[in-house]
């Protein structure tokens, strides 16, 4: 028997999915592609430990309709994934599979088996938010006379104003920001779609006393994260999720009845949605300043332009406290493996190529 050619492994096609046809033929950004990284990440931990099968080097043919079946259930057994995860990961691999019957003819029966197969229903999540009490209250946590309390006021009050996912906000950029009035910020959203949502007037004090505090020069700072680390590094997702939490947590000592037990980072989104709902906002503007994009609806909704966005974020704006004088001035701190060799390494260090 001949032996199969690198073109025929299961590393050379899953290289060429993650590089090339989602950047380029589908547009994905870089947080969906590694999404779709991480599912197989979990595949190749499954073939390992519950296969017994080494990737590297590894025949199409392992491929099929049961194994994938049997790793969906491990991901919900074994690791404790909900069903809404279960179908995620599963239609990645769905996805793979259609397009590798574009790739090559003899994977367009697999293709056909996968698409047959129906996702568990999963019950849809009781959406989380904050009153707005909550909000004001969790607004007045962050101690802003000190440097990193003003920041991460600044933060909280960003993305609450904006409505704008967390990943848009770990993004931004200082070249994303007009601070000329009426000052309004770009945020690029999900498949590299970006909108133009207003900044009111309280966020844009933060903004400038926490570019002040920091010694941030506009002119200097186009290219410049927004929002950093102490080192000055762009501040992660996960590093979001622990001021939320920490600020939370001390709103709870405050007052443990004003905030829902489980609270992310994406809670501040849906508050600002139901808060401007709440406002009597036209759910076409609340859309629209989400980001908001559903394929087969998209042509029924109205765009509607910065000023109407504008009034309807400010029909939603709720008071926040003036940031607190500063303390005694102190300078802030701003103190490759192949994919047939080691698959899971690869993968790992998939984003840092």
């Amino acid at each position: 028997m001949m032996k199969k050619s690198n073109s025929e492994t299961f590393g050379y096609y899953l290289n060429k999915y993650l590089t090339v046809y989602l950047p380029g033929q589908r547009g994905l950004s870089t947080n969906s592609i590694l999404s779709y990284r991480d599912t197989f990440s979990l595949l190749i931990v499954f073939l390992k430990t519950e296969k017994q099968i080494t990737p590297e080097k590894l025949s199409m043919s392992f491929l099929t309709k049961k194994l994938i079946i049997e790793f969906a259930d491990w991901l919900e057994t074994n690791r404790k994934c909900s069903l809404t995860s279960r179908n995620q990961r599963f239609v990645v691999i769905r996805s793979f599979c259609r397009w590798l019957s574009t790739e090559n003819p003899e994977f367009l029966r697999l293709s056909e088996e996968i698409y047959a197969v129906k996702l568990k229903k999963a019950p849809k999540p009781v959406m989380t938010y904050l009153s707005a009490e909550a909000m004001k209250c969790l607004l007045t946590q962050p101690d802003s006379s000190k440097n990193e309390g003003l920041r991460d006021l600044t933060l909280l009050a960003f993305t609450y104003d904006t409505g704008a996912r967390v990943s848009e906000i770990t993004d931004l950029k200082f070249k994303d920001i007009r601070f000329e009035a009426p000052p309004i910020v770009k945020i690029t959203g999900k498949g590299n779609k970006t909108r133009i949502v207003p900044l009111l007037p309280q966020t844009m004090n933060y903004l400038k006393e926490y570019m002040k505090r920091w010694k941030i020069n506009l002119a200097d700072a186009q290219e410049q994260y927004v929002f950093t680390n102490r080192s000055g590094g762009k501040l992660s997702r996960s590093g979001i999720k622990y001021i939320l939490d920490k600020y939370v947590e001390e709103g709870r000592t405050e007052n443990p009845l004003l905030f829902p037990e489980k609270i992310s980072p994406h809670t501040l989104r849906h508050t600002k949605a139901m808060h401007m709902l709440q406002a009597g906002n036209n759910i076409v503007y609340i859309r629209d300043i989400l980001g908001h994009y559903d394929l087969n609806t998209t042509e029924r909704y109205a765009r509607a332009d910065t000023a109407l966005k504008r009034e309807a974020l400010s029909k939603a704006e709720i008071p926040m406290p003036e940031p607190a004088d500063p303390l005694p001035e102190v300078s802030p701190d701003f103190s490759g493996h192949s994919v047939e060799d080691d698959m899971a390494n690869w993968l790992k260090n998939f984003s840092k190529k």
